[in-house]
């Protein structure tokens, strides 16, 4: 399923933030409470109705101190060029000011699709000045309160209404996986390392796509597709620079991917950056594998594999279920264990387990280890049943949704997987009441 990109840009304090987080809702992000990760709120998934797109949120762009605005412009700038649509918010209530047109000209001179958002129209003085916001010379525009939730309906029906519905790619049945991760952590070389043939040129030079790149190839009869975000063209060096908006390139990729290689530098060791990224593919659900490269240039490897999964597992407690592979791109050492766990955990993600069978894994975790009662009230568990795979996800009747604890929540899912080879995959848990004992 390809989203489009839909990006937030304006001065400082017109409400951007506000109303990315309006657009987003509560669904900003799953992962935001799990131990072990954090992430800044610059990205979010959009879903309305049938429809869906990515958000980006920029800095303020001010006129003001240079060498920092420099810097915000940049950021913009990215965002801008990678938009399918521009959300160009000013401030209803102060009006037209010297900065917006720093703005208005940055996306004239883009050629952006651009909606003018006028945001804080919930007093009388916006009210006022809305008019004066068509001197920018723009064909929409659109007026909200991110703060009262006022238009907020009427925006989105306007971002998506050109937007295709939600649909599954199909790709001839291929089995595609995205090599995604920081900068310089050796995606192409780990590209070409699988394919056996510089098919993707490994350079810093221009003259690459800054696009992600899909090679389709065949392993052992099997048809996959490799997708890479390493490409870049001339600009590509700033690109990946900024590191926040080098993870857009990764969010595209993930959103076709069926299995995500999560790739991280053995030289260098993990850092916060690797676990957003890591964070987008659990969010967006999808099969995962952390990849290892560099591994040749360690020395002690037996004893350093030891100490780098437990450096692993410290860091990315909200993916304990993915499996990690020490290897060398350059090298090709260890390359050969790659692809098997691909196979492997997107199996896995596709796996469907039979009704009987998880009605007997539940309920025997329900005996051996009953929830605590609340207010005298003590959840049961009625029936389970599978109803999606990619994620495997599991529907399991109640008596009230409010009696479940997060810790029991995850002590079924550690019962889950103790029973049925989930490997590599996310699962889902969603509580339903039963009809009666509805509250």
């Amino acid at each position: 399923m390809k989203r489009p990109v839909v990006a937030l840009v304006g001065r400082p304090n017109v409400g951007k933030s506000t109303l990315f987080n309006k657009l987003v809702g509560k669904k900003i992000s799953i992962i935001e409470d799990s131990p072990g990760i954090t992430r800044d709120r610059i990205y979010g998934f959009v879903n309305f109705f049938d429809k869906s797109f990515h958000l980006i949120d920029t800095g303020g762009i001010d006129s003001g101190d240079e060498n920092f605005n420099d810097e915000i412009k940049l950021q913009a700038s990215l965002a801008i060029d990678e938009a399918d649509i521009v959300l160009f918010v000013v401030d209803g209530k102060e009006g037209l000011t010297s900065n917006d047109y720093i703005v208005r000209d940055m996306l004239l001179k883009a050629g952006k699709n651009t909606i003018v958002v006028i945001n804080k129209i919930d007093t009388k003085t916006a009210n006022e000045n809305i008019y004066d916001f068509y001197e920018l010379g723009f064909d929409r525009y659109m007026n909200v309160s991110g703060e009262q939730n006022i238009g907020i309906f009427d925006l989105l029906e306007e971002i998506t209404k050109d937007f295709n519905q939600i649909s599954e790619e199909n790709d001839n049945n291929a089995i595609k996986f995205s090599i995604i991760g920081r900068p310089n952590v050796g995606k192409s070389s780990l590209v070409n390392a699988l394919l056996n043939e510089e098919r993707v040129i490994v350079s810093d030079e221009a003259g690459t796509t800054r696009d992600a790149i899909d090679t389709p190839f065949t392993f052992h009869g099997e048809d996959f597709i490799v997708i890479d975000t390493a490409g870049m063209r001339k600009r590509g060096r700033i690109y990946e620079n900024v590191e926040k908006y080098s993870l857009l390139r990764s969010l595209k990729a993930i959103d076709r991917s069926d299995v995500c290689l999560i790739v991280l530098n053995a030289e260098e060791g993990i850092i916060e950056h690797d676990k957003h990224i890591a964070g987008y593919a659990l969010e967006a659900g999808k099969a995962v594998i952390l990849v290892v490269n560099k591994w040749d240039v360690i020395e002690n490897k037996d004893s350093q594999m030891k100490n780098f999964t437990k450096e692993i597992r410290a860091n990315f407690q909200f993916m304990t279920y993915a499996p990690i592979v020490f290897l060398s791109a350059l090298t090709k050492k260890r390359i050969h264990t790659l692809m098997p766990q691909i196979i492997k955990v997107y199996n896995n993600s596709k796996k469907e387990i039979k009704t009987s069978l998880l009605n007997d894994v539940i309920t025997d975790a329900y005996r051996l280890n009953l929830p605590p009662s609340y207010k005298g009230r003590r959840l049961k568990i009625y029936f389970s049943s599978q109803v999606k795979t990619a994620p495997p996800t599991f529907e399991i009747q109640v008596n009230s949704k409010g009696l479940i604890h997060f810790s029991y929540e995850r002590y079924l899912e550690n019962k889950i997987r103790e029973s049925f080879d989930f490997e590599g995959t996310p699962i889902v848990l969603k509580f339903k009441n039963k009809g009666e004992k509805e509250l």
